[in-house]
């Protein structure tokens, strides 16, 4: 029985536009762009913890923020090259948290000289954050302050409260690669140190072992 070369070509045809058979090049190409697709995915699964630990990428994030009383939209990546020091509070309008917020903003000379910025942020809105230190009650801020108003940024940080709806008191330091170095993170009622943030950073940019209670100028530990 003699083949119909035009059956066995739309056989072909059909085959190929199904997925169930390629020609050799393009079976190539497709294994190519599979393999591709697969690194990427798993490049974006490393890069992206679904929440913050200490020594991985930190989760990237993109917020409104109010910046010298302006609304600003800024991302983590914007930072890449600096440390960062990325602080949560529980909310505007509160009692510990303007003491925090000042007390950042009086070391941010201290901060900016070791390669630092610092960012603060809550669940409330930028008009929010505006109308607060339009107030008063932050004095001169020098440093942003994101509104995670999604609460987004606070669930991938693992600082989100559910119960109470606001972000716990929870502090990360970001190495100037985007990967966390440091957490901290507080209940609602107990506010954070900045000299021993000032301690932390300035150990961690030493990448050399710290002994307990070390300072600048203090020893570390020879391997």
């Amino acid at each position: 029985m003699r083949k119909n070369p035009f059956v066995i070509t739309a056989l072909f045809a059909a085959l190929a536009a199904s997925g169930a058979w390629a020609p050799p090049a393009v079976a190539q190409d497709m294994n190519k762009a599979h393999e591709v697709m697969a690194q990427h995915h798993k490049t974006m699964t490393q890069s992206e913890p679904a929440v913050a630990r200490v020594g991985e990428p930190a989760p990237g994030f993109t917020l409104e923020a109010v910046v010298d009383k302006e609304f600003k939209k800024l991302s983590l990546a914007d930072y890449r090259g600096k440390w960062v020091v990325l602080f949560f509070y529980p909310g505007d309008f509160t009692f510990v948290c303007p003491t925090e917020i000042k007390g950042f903003n009086a070391a941010l000379d201290k901060f900016t000289s070791l390669n630092a910025v610092v960012l603060g942020a809550s669940v409330d809105s930028k008009f929010s954050h505006l109308a607060w230190i339009k107030r008063g009650d932050l004095g001169d801020l020098k440093y942003p302050l994101l509104a995670d108003n999604k609460k987004e940024a606070s669930a991938r940080y693992g600082v989100l409260d559910d119960k109470e709806g606001v972000a716990l008191r929870g502090l990360f330091i970001i190495d100037p690669k985007g990967v966390m170095q440091y957490q901290v993170v507080h209940g609602l009622s107990v506010g954070r140190s900045v000299e021993e943030t000032l301690r932390v950073l300035e150990a961690l940019q030493t990448g050399e072992l710290c002994p307990l209670g070390w300072k600048p100028g203090d020893k570390t530990i020879t391997k």
